[in-house]
C-alpha cells in the first residue's frame, strides 16, 4: 500500500516549478507564501535531495527536481484521467488529448480526421506533435501515436493496430514520359533522372523494387535531386524533372487529377507499415478510448 506521506507536498511543488515562485503558487493555491515554502522543505527533507536552485528572482528546477518533477506531473495527470473516467459516466470525453503524428503524413492524411473527430467532439483539446522524430509515448505523456516504418513488437506498456502498409509505384509528370518513350525497365531510365529522398544523415532512401519471384530488391540509384522532404519530390516530379517513387497516399490527388502518371507498374511494390500506438494503461479514459476508435476505423492505407 502506497503511504499517504508520498503524496503531500506535491502539488504544491508541482505549482511552484510551474509558476517559477512560492508567491505565484501561493495565490493559485490559496494558501500563504510562508506555507508553500515550508511544504516543499518538508519535502525535500523527506527525499533528502535539493528539488529547487533558489534564486533572488525565480525558482529554477535542479537535475534532480526536474527528474523528479516530470514523474510528479505524469502521476497527477495519470490520476486526473482515472477521476475523468470515474465521472464520465457515459458523457461526451472532454481534456486535453495529446497526438504524436508523421510529418507529412501526419498533415495530409491524419489532420482531416482529426478536425471531423473535434468537430464531433468539441470538449476535447488536442495537442498535436508532427515530427518524424521516433517517440517513446509513456516518457513523453504521449496519449496517441501515429507510426510510419519498421515495427518491432513494443513493450506491454503499449497497444496498437495495424492500419495498413504503403504502396509504392515509380510516378512522373505527363511531360517526362513524352520525352523518354520506350521506358520499359529500370535500366532505360537515363541515369541521373531519380527524384531521391534525403535522410538527415546524409543517406538517399533505395528505391524498393517488386522483383519477378515476388521478392523486394533494396536498389540505390543514383539521383538528379536529393530532397528532404516527400512533398518537395512530388513538386519536383510534377515540373517534369525526373522520376520518384512515392506512396500511393502521398500522391493520390495528383494521379487522379492526370498531373503525375504511373510508370513501369510491373515495379510496384509494398513499402512501409502504418500503426496506430497508444498508452495501454490509459486505454479506457474517454477521451483516448474516443482518439483511438475514431482515428483506428478512417485511417486506413493500401
Amino acid at each position: 500500500m502506497v503511504s499517504s506521506e508520498r503524496l503531500k507536498g506535491i502539488e504544491t511543488f508541482v505549482t511552484a516549478a510551474d509558476l517559477g515562485s512560492f508567491t505565484a503558487a501561493a495565490a493559485r493555491l490559496n494558501l500563504t507564501t510562508s506555507a508553500i515554502s515550508k511544504s516543499v522543505g518538508r519535502l525535500e527533507a523527506r527525499l533528502e535531495t535539493r528539488l529547487f536552485a533558489r534564486t533572488t528572482r525565480r525558482l529554477v528546477l535542479t537535475d534532480a527536481g526536474a527528474g523528479f518533477y516530470a514523474t510528479c506531473t505524469r502521476v497527477l495527470a495519470e490520476l486526473a484521467d482515472a477521476e475523468s473516467i470515474l465521472a464520465a459516466d457515459g458523457s461526451d470525453p472532454v481534456g486535453r488529448l495529446t497526438i504524436n503524428l508523421p510529418a507529412t503524413f501526419g498533415r495530409m492524411q491524419v489532420m482531416p480526421s482529426l478536425l471531423a473527430f473535434c468537430d464531433h467532439h468539441p470538449g476535447i483539446e488536442p495537442q498535436v506533435v508532427f515530427s518524424d522524430r521516433f517517440v517513446d509515448l509513456v516518457e513523453e505523456g504521449v496519449d496517441i501515436a501515429v507510426r510510419i516504418g519498421t515495427f518491432r513488437q513494443p513493450s506491454e506498456a503499449l497497444g496498437f493496430r495495424h492500419l495498413g502498409t504503403e504502396s509504392l509505384i515509380l510516378c512522373a509528370a505527363p511531360s517526362y514520359v513524352e520525352r523518354h518513350r520506350g521506358v520499359e525497365s529500370i535500366d532505360d531510365l537515363p541515369a541521373r533522372d531519380a527524384i531521391l529522398y534525403g535522410r538527415a544523415d546524409g543517406a538517399t532512401t533505395p528505391w524498393r523494387l517488386k522483383t519477378g519471384d515476388g521478392g523486394i530488391e533494396h536498389r540505390v540509384m543514383r539521383g538528379r535531386m536529393v530532397l528532404g522532404s516527400a512533398e518537395a519530390q512530388v513538386s519536383t516530379v510534377k515540373a517534369g524533372f525526373g522520376v520518384a517513387q512515392l506512396a500511393t497516399w502521398l500522391i493520390e490527388r495528383e494521379l487522379e487529377s492526370g498531373e503525375l502518371v504511373e510508370i513501369l507498374p510491373a515495379y510496384r511494390s509494398p513499402g512501409l507499415d502504418l500503426h496506430l500506438l497508444w498508452q495501454r494503461g490509459r486505454q479506457l479514459n474517454p477521451k483516448i478510448n474516443a482518439g483511438i476508435r475514431w482515428l483506428g476505423e478512417r485511417l486506413r492505407i493500401d
